[in-house]
């Protein structure tokens, strides 16, 4: 299975909690209001959350998370190898 870079852009975030709906296991609403993705490490390049998932199953759940997203604070990316 190929991996895939699961990527939050806090900043767009609104907190609509769609994400946290969808794919509990990687989302959760803070108390500022927003989202964070379940131990993923902050890109200090692009100023955004990352995180590798592999699973078939993680990858669905979080391809759910990205589509529930109402203002594209998510995105998921194939890693080529």
């Amino acid at each position: 299975m190929p991996k895939y870079k699961v990527i939050l852009d806090r900043d767009r975030c609104i907190g609509s909690g769609s994400c946290t709906v969808v794919a509990p296991r990687f989302w959760d609403l803070q108390e500022d209001g927003k989202v964070t993705l379940l131990d993923s490490l902050f890109n200090k390049e692009t100023n955004k959350w990352e995180i590798i998932v592999e699973a078939e199953e993680d990858v669905i759940e979080n391809k759910e998370a990205e589509n529930a997203c109402p203002v594209t604070a998510i995105k998921i990316e194939k890693i080529e190898d």
